[in-house]
C-alpha cells in the first residue's frame, strides 16, 4: 500500500472529531443551519448535516443504493483517512430530476466532526428517529 498524504487545510476548518484530520472548508458549504428561506437543510441519523461542495482526507466506501427521504440514490459512505471512522456520504447518482445537484458532493455528519469553532454538535433525539438519514 502506498503512503498516505494528508492535506492540511487553512482558513475555517471542519474536521474530524476523533482524531482532527482536516475534512473541508466552511467556505464550501452548499448547505447549513438553521435553514433559512429557500435555502437546504439536510439531516442525518445522528441529527444536522452539512452538504459540501468539497472534502478531502477521506476514502470511499461500497457504492450502494439508498432509499433517503428524497427518494433513492446512489452513494457510498465517506471514512476519514485519519482514523477511519465514517464521517458522512458522497452521491454518486440522485434518481429524481430535482435531486441531480447533489451528484458528486459530500455530506458531512455534524455530530462526527468538529466545526470552525471546535465544537462538535450533541445527538438530538429527535434525529435518532429518523431513517438512513438525508435532506428534508
Amino acid at each position: 500500500m502506498g503512503r498516505l498524504f494528508v492535506v492540511n487545510l487553512e482558513g475555517q476548518i471542519y474536521s474530524c472529531k476523533y482524531c482532527r484530520t482536516h475534512l473541508a472548508l466552511y467556505d464550501d458549504i452548499i448547505s447549513k443551519e438553521p435553514r433559512t428561506k429557500g435555502g437546504l437543510s439536510f439531516h442525518s441519523r445522528h441529527g444536522k448535516a452539512y452538504l459540501f461542495n468539497k472534502v478531502v482526507n477521506v476514502c470511499l466506501g461500497k457504492i450502494e443504493e439508498r432509499l433517503m427521504m428524497t427518494g433513492m440514490h446512489t452513494v457510498a459512505d465517506i471514512f476519514c483517512v485519519g482514523c477511519g471512522s465514517i464521517v458522512g456520504w458522497k452521491y454518486e447518482t440522485a434518481h429524481e430530476k430535482n435531486q441531480k445537484y447533489k451528484e458528486g458532493k459530500s455530506v458531512l455528519e455534524r455530530f462526527k466532526v468538529l466545526g470552525p469553532d471546535e465544537n462538535s454538535h450533541r445527538v438530538s433525539h429527535e434525529a435518532d428517529a429518523g431513517g438512513s438519514g438525508d435532506d428534508v
